[in-house]
C-alpha cells in the first residue's frame, strides 16, 4: 500500500468576506500525480501553499509524514540576487562531478538548451540579479528538479517555457519517482503527467481520476445527468469533449468512462469549425490578398532574424507560429502589423510586404496595453462597440460577450483597476474582438487565463471568420484554434510543418543532439589553459573529437533502447539477463570513449 505523504483535514481559508476553501479534506500518497485546475481566484495557489505549509489554514489541520522531503516551486522565487547561476543550481560541486551526473546534465540541457547555458552572457557564472523574471523562474525550477524529493509541488511550472521546454519537463516528470501536485493551465501538460485531477470550485474541491481528457469526460458526464437537453446543447465543455473525441486517439491513453456515454454526449454537437463555410465568409470580407511577403528580411536591431522570406497569409488561414525564444516570432508579427498600419508604406529592411486593402487587423501583444482603471468592465467594452457581428447571422451585445468571457452581470460593473492580471487580459482580448477585425494576431494569448476562459475563447474563435496567427507555447490551444503550424527553427527561415508540433519537437531534438557536446564537455571547459599545438595535430584531434561525439550519441540512443527493452520484458528473466549484459558492455565502452574525449579536449 502506498505511503501517505500529507493530508488536509477539514481545512478552511477565508480572505476578507470571501471563502476560498470550505472544509476541504484531501490526501497525497506516494506515486500520486495530481493536476489542480479551476478559475482564476478560486483558490488553487492558496490550496497548494497550505499543502506545503507555506500558508496557514484558518481552521482544520495539515499533516506531513515524518521525514517528508518536499520541493516547492512558487510563483515568486527566493534566489539570492548576488549569487551566480552556478551557485544556486550546482552549489559546491566540482566541474567533473556535476558534468558526470546524468541528472544535472539532463536538467541543464532540457531547461537551458545546453550545458554552457546559451542565452546567458557568462553561462553558469552569470549573476542572477539583473536577470528577467522568466530566466529566474527557470533557474528556480532547475534548482528544484536536481534535488531528490518525495513530493514535488509546482505552481505554473510551464510559465516562461517554450514548446520544447514544456515537452522536456513533461518527460522528466514522467520519469521521476516522486509524487507530484501541479497547478497549471496547460491542458496538454496535464494530460501527459497527471493521473488524478483536483477541480477547485466555489470553496470545494472535486476529485477526478485520470488526466485532463478524462476529467473533461467525467465532468461532461456529470453535467449530462444534471442538465436539461437545451442546457446540454449550450454547454461549452461538451464542445471541447467533441473535439477531444474527434482528435488523435492518443489524446487520452486511459479512458475510464463508457464510450457509449461519450458518443451520446457529442451526437448532436456540430463540428468545432465549419472550415469551408468560414473560408467562404472570410473571402467575402477580406478579398484574395491579406498579407503577401516577398524576399523579406526581418531584423531586431542589428540581428537578422529572418531573411529571403516569401510567404502568403490568405483569407481564412489559421496559423500557429512556434519557435525557439529569440527566433523572431514576435518580430515577424510586428513587421506585418506595421505594414498593415501604414497600408504598406512602412516596409522591412529588405523585401516587400503587400497588404490587402480590406485588412482590419487586431493585434494582442505580450505587453497588454493598460486600460483606464477608472472605467467599469462593461464601459470599457462599450467604448469600442455596443454589439458585434460574429458572422453567419450571429450577433452579440457587449454585455452578452462579457458574460461569455466570464464577466458576470455583477462583475461587469467592477472597476478595471480592481481586476486581476488574467481578468485584464481577458478584457483586452474581448475589446479587440468587439472592434470586428478580420485579421487577428495573438501573441501568447493564454498567459494568465484559466482553463474555463481558454475554452470560452476557443469556442468564440471557432466561429470567427477571418485570418488568424497565434504565437503560443500552449500546444492544446494551438491545436484547437489553428489549422496549420509554421516554425522558426533559429536558422532565419520559416517552415511549414505538416505534422504540426510533434514534427517541430522532432526537428528541434535533432538540432540539439547534433549541437550538444559529449557529457564531459563541461569538465573539459574548466581544464587548464590550452597549449599551442601544431596545426596538423589540432585538426586531427578535432576530427577524432567529432568522431567520438558521434559514437557517444549512438551509444546514448542504444542505452535508451536497452532500458526500454528491459522494462518491457521484466518478467522474462533470460532475456533481461542478455539485455543487461549488453548494457554493461555498452557502459564500459562509453566510459572509455568519454575518457578519450576528455584527453583530447584537454589538448585543444
Amino acid at each position: 500500500m502506498a505511503r501517505a505523504l500529507l493530508s488536509l483535514e477539514m481545512v478552511s481559508k477565508v480572505y476578507g468576506t470571501r471563502t476560498l476553501l470550505d472544509g476541504i479534506s484531501l490526501g497525497v500518497s506516494e506515486g500520486d500525480r495530481i493536476g489542480v485546475v479551476g478559475r482564476n481566484g478560486d483558490g488553487k495557489t492558496t490550496l497548494i501553499r497550505m499543502l506545503a505549509k507555506l500558508e496557514e489554514a484558518d481552521s482544520g489541520r495539515v499533516t506531513h509524514s515524518g521525514g517528508l522531503r518536499l520541493g516547492v516551486l512558487t510563483q515568486h522565487d527566493s534566489l539570492d540576487p548576488a549569487a551566480t547561476i552556478r551557485h544556486e543550481i550546482i552549489g559546491d560541486l566540482a566541474d567533473h562531478e556535476w558534468a558526470g551526473n546524468a541528472k544535472i546534465r539532463d536538467v541543464l540541457i532540457g531547461l537551458f538548451g545546453g550545458l554552457d547555458l546559451p542565452g546567458f552572457g557568462h553561462g553558469l557564472d552569470t549573476v542572477i540579479g539583473p536577470l528577467s523574471g522568466g530566466e529566474r523562474r527557470r533557474i528556480a525550477l532547475a534548482q528544484l528538479l536536481i534535488a531528490e524529493q518525495d513530493l514535488v509541488v509546482l505552481d505554473e511550472p510551464t510559465n516562461h517555457l517554450d514548446v520544447e521546454g514544456i515537452a522536456w519537463l513533461a518527460q522528466h516528470l514522467q520519469a521521476r519517482r516522486s509524487a507530484l501536485v501541479c497547478v497549471t493551465h496547460d491542458r496538454w501538460f496535464l494530460d501527459q503527467v497527471c493521473t488524478r485531477m483536483w477541480d477547485v470550485q466555489r470553496g470545494d474541491v472535486h476529485e477526478y481520476e485520470g488526466g485532463y481528457s478524462d476529467y473533461v469526460f467525467a465532468r461532461a458526464e456529470r453535467e449530462r445527468i444534471a442538465a436539461t437537453e437545451e442546457v446540454k446543447r449550450k454547454n461549452l465543455v461538451r464542445k471541447e469533449l467533441a473535439w477531444l473525441r474527434r482528435g488523435a486517439p492518443a489524446r487520452t491513453s486511459k479512458p475510464r468512462f463508457r464510450v457509449e456515454a461519450a458518443n451520446e454526449l457529442i451526437a448532436d454537437v456540430p463540428p468545432p469549425r465549419d472550415t469551408a463555410e468560414l473560408m467562404k465568409f472570410a473571402n467575402s470580407r477580406l478579398g484574395k490578398t491579406v498579407f503577401d511577403m516577398e524576399d523579406v528580411t526581418v531584423q531586431a536591431g542589428q540581428k537578422v532574424l529572418l531573411k529571403h522570406l516569401t510567404w502568403q497569409l490568405g483569407p481564412g488561414d489559421r496559423v500557429g507560429l512556434v519557435g525557439v525564444n529569440g527566433a523572431g516570432k514576435t518580430s515577424l508579427l510586428r513587421a506585418l502589423a506595421e505594414a498593415a498600419r501604414t497600408q504598406g508604406d512602412e516596409q522591412p529592411v529588405a523585401g516587400k510586404i503587400a497588404v490587402g486593402r480590406t485588412v482590419k487587423l487586431a493585434y494582442l501583444s505580450q505587453e497588454v496595453g493598460e486600460l483606464d482603471p477608472s472605467l467599469r468592465v462593461l464601459e470599457a467594452v462599450q467604448r469600442v462597440r455596443d454589439r458585434v457581428d460574429l458572422g453567419k447571422g450571429r450577433e452579440m451585445t457587449a454585455g452578452q460577450l462579457c458574460e461569455q468571457f466570464g464577466f458576470s452581470k455583477e462583475k461587469q460593473w467592477t472597476p478595471v483597476g480592481d481586476l486581476s492580471g488574467g481578468e485584464r487580459r481577458r478584457l483586452q482580448i474581448l475589446r479587440l474582438l468587439m472592434d470586428e477585425p478580420n485579421v487577428l494576431f495573438l501573441d501568447e494569448p493564454t498567459n494568465d487565463l484559466d482553463i474555463e476562459t481558454l475554452t470560452q475563447l476557443e469556442d468564440l474563435l471557432d466561429g470567427w471568420p477571418g485570418s488568424l496567427i497565434v504565437i503560443s507555447h500552449d500546444r492544446f490551444f494551438i491545436e484547437r484554434t489553428t489549422d496549420k503550424v509554421m516554425a522558426l527553427l533559429g536558422d532565419a527561415s520559416l517552415r511549414m510543418l505538416p505534422r504540426g508540433l510533434d514534427e517541430y519537437l522532432e526537428r528541434r531534438r535533432r538540432i540539439v543532439e547534433s549541437a550538444t557536446p559529449a557529457p564531459a564537455a563541461a569538465a573539459a571547459a574548466a581544464s587548464a589553459p590550452a597549449k599551442e599545438k601544431p596545426a596538423g595535430d589540432a585538426r586531427a584531434a578535432k576530427k577524432e573529437l567529432q568522431k567520438i561525439e558521434r559514437q557517444l550519441n549512438k551509444l546514448s540512443d542504444r542505452e535508451t533502447i536497452l532500458h526500454a527493452q528491459i522494462a518491457d520484458n521484466a518478467t522474462d528473466f533470460e532475456k533481461v539477463a542478455k539485455l543487461d549484459a549488453e548494457l554493461r558492455e555498452l557502459i564500459v565502452g562509453r566510459d572509455e570513449l568519454e575518457m578519450r574525449w576528455l584527453e583530447l579536449a584537454e589538448r585543444q
